[in-house]
């Protein structure tokens, strides 16, 4: 499969502290990536980079099959589905959820005085029902819940067909019942015919959604281990990624962790 992502010797270093340290990594187009590690490991710096958000310090960056150094990123960022907290504060609270939608078909968290075509608005309509937020398309941002705000987030990082969705830390501050039902949506739309390549940032190996195929450990901006599901999360390098003697358990596609007795 064609690789749509591909990192080779990145560094990124702010106030003269190295974030993320000499990381190679590759994604293909049929894979599904969680990146795992402890705070500050570099996980959100890692998928900034990806999303042509931020610039390395050395190394280089491949997305999509363009050079993040020489392409023009405005062509470049309405291809990549990006959802972030960072991006979620720059919504005003006032936006109407189908405009919080729409306006990814120009990058822009606020609509202001683009022209958009009918067909916009009716992919925007689609892509909220397919989310289970249509009903919810003429309320505000800001009078939603932490879990509907979630999904609108995810359901506008794919409203432009991204060839590439990153998703970072999603399940962050849901309860039980928000958090199983974004991940049971998360995982049909992974395992969904069409489905582009995905990289989902998360604390919580119990946050992995089914239809997951890769994980990358970072720990102090490095790579610690990086592969399929079953190789990688094993309680030896999970262990040894958090500092922690754990067990690792998995049933059903789904993965838990916990400290070993």
């Amino acid at each position: 499969m064609p690789t749509v992502l591909q990192l080779t010797d990145v560094s990124v270093v702010r106030n003269g502290s190295r974030i993320v340290d000499d990381v190679s990594w590759t994604v293909d187009s049929d894979e599904r990536w969680v990146v795992l590690g402890p705070n500050g490991a570099g996980k959100t710096t890692v998928l900034q980079v990806a999303a042509a958000q931020t610039h390395p310090s050395s190394g280089g960056v491949e997305v999509l099959g363009e050079d993040v150094g020489s392409v023009d990123l405005f062509d470049l960022r309405p291809r990549i589905g990006f959802a972030s907290t960072t991006i979620a504060r720059r919504i005003p609270p006032t936006e109407k959820v189908i405009d919080v939608v729409l306006t990814a078909a120009y990058s822009v968290t606020g609509r202001w005085n683009e022209e958009y075509e009918n067909v916009d608005v009716r992919r925007a309509q689609r892509v909220l029902d397919e989310w289970k937020l249509g009903h919810l398309a003429d309320r505000t941002f800001g009078g939603l819940s932490d879990g509907e705000q979630k999904r609108v987030q995810i359901a506008r990082a794919v409203m432009t067909d991204p060839e590439l969705l990153l998703l970072d830390e999603p399940a962050a501050s849901l309860d039980l019942g928000a958090r199983e039902e974004l991940l049971q949506m998360l995982g049909g739309y992974a395992s969904s015919e069409g489905a582009p390549a995905i990289v989902m940032v998360t604390h919580h190996v119990e946050e992995i959604p089914r239809g997951f195929t890769h994980a990358l450990l970072l720990s102090h901006g490095k790579v610690q281990a990086a592969g399929p599901l079953a190789e990688v999360l094993t309680a030896e390098i999970l262990g040894e990624t958090f500092g922690l003697s754990l067990t690792v358990t998995e049933t059903d596609g789904r993965f838990a962790a916990r400290a070993a007795s």
